[in-house]
């Protein structure tokens, strides 16, 4: 019973390992499909993939070697890249600031991903610290928003603790995003009362609203394949009367919608779904996985009201965090969420 266990363990991994592969390569696929309809320059979807799986791959075999120590690193280098990446206090541009609070929440995950791995309760608290260190960083730089991800990401961990079965959670982080993701979709269609839309409109600035607009527009213009990728800022009015344009919409489905069309946004969901999956089936505990769900779903809230996947250190960041919560390590670590029913006397899984 004991291999067999292990042998389903094993597919089910593989089987989100593939479904991995195969949503990545559709992300690369289809931006050459729509940057060849309409012209389009596809390098920053294709090195957006490529950080992804470099990522994802780097973590999973540090995190397999060095369960504990791999992602503390993580955690440090991320806040190190926050503190060096311009914040909100001293940019003008709106991009930055997403990609500090990004960078908070993946090293805030980091740090607590690293501290449930800790086998002592001395250890787990000191790697607590970097944790608090991210939200006080946050708070220093002037980041509302990292401040608040972080937060979130540090109560979702401790509530991780109580957790049993990790797919309700897993499951209300995809709701979560799908929300955040909804209304900015509904701001850019100016479909939402006034009174929501107003008070909306006053936290994300008018000009970012104009820019959803565009982008609506353009997926409207066509919604099969958009305007091409890299477009955006060429066709864009709110961008040709910026003071600093970027010829980014700040949002990452809007800008696919604009882009590379509903089918460009329905690959970026699959996407994330994927990454929650590849959580559920990950060999990790249930803290481990719900804790690097909570980072990797901050992420997501940002990027679609901001512009924090068009840098690569946010993209690269979110795959290695998602490589240490999936990765198996060579020493041994269950997870806690396998009932007590289907254990052997010796405490392996059975089936």
């Amino acid at each position: 019973m004991g291999s067999a266990g292990t042998a389903a363990t094993a597919e089910r991994r593989s089987a989100s390992d593939i479904a991995g592969v195969i949503v990545l390569a559709a992300c690369a696929a289809w931006s050459l499909v729509t940057a060849a309809a309409h012209d389009g320059r596809p390098e920053g979807m294709l090195l957006a993939v490529l950080a992804v799986a470099a990522g994802y791959a780097v973590g999973r075999i540090s995190g397999a070697l060095l369960p504990v120590a791999a992602p503390c690193a993580g955690a440090v280098a991320g806040l190190g890249l926050a503190i060096s990446t311009p914040g909100p206090q001293i940019s003008l541009q709106l991009g930055h600031t997403g990609a500090t609070a990004a960078l908070l929440a993946l090293s805030c995950g980091a740090a607590c991903c690293a501290a449930w791995a800790a086998r002592s309760s001395v250890l787990r608290f000191a790697l607590c610290l970097p944790a608090a260190g991210a939200a006080v960083t946050a708070a220093f730089l002037g980041s509302t928003t990292g401040l608040v991800t972080c937060a979130g990401v540090l109560l979702c961990s401790l509530a991780a603790a109580r957790a049993r079965r990790r797919a309700l959670g897993l499951a209300g982080f995809a709701a979560a995003a799908a929300l955040v993701t909804g209304v900015a979709w509904a701001i850019g269609e100016n479909t939402l009362p006034d009174g929501p839309a107003s008070s909306l409109e006053g936290r994300l600035t008018a000009h970012r609203v104009l820019l959803w607009q565009d982008a609506m527009r353009m997926a409207r213009a066509d919604p099969g394949l958009g305007v091409g990728p890299g477009r955006y800022g060429e066709l864009s009015p709110t961008v040709a009367r910026s003071l600093l344009p970027d010829g980014k919409p700040h949002s990452a489905p809007l800008q696919q919608a604009a882009e590379q069309g509903l089918t460009g946004v329905l690959l970026l969901a699959a996407a994330f779904c994927w990454v929650l999956y590849a959580l559920l089936r990950s060999p990790r505990a249930t803290p481990i996985a719900l804790t690097a769900g909570a980072a990797l779903t901050a992420v997501a809230a940002v990027a679609s009201v901001g512009n924090a996947l068009s840098f690569m250190t946010v993209t690269a960041g979110a795959g290695l965090l998602a490589g240490f919560a999936t990765a198996r390590p060579l020493t041994s670590e269950e997870p806690d969420d396998v009932p007590a029913t289907t254990r052997h006397s010796d405490g392996r899984p059975g089936t």
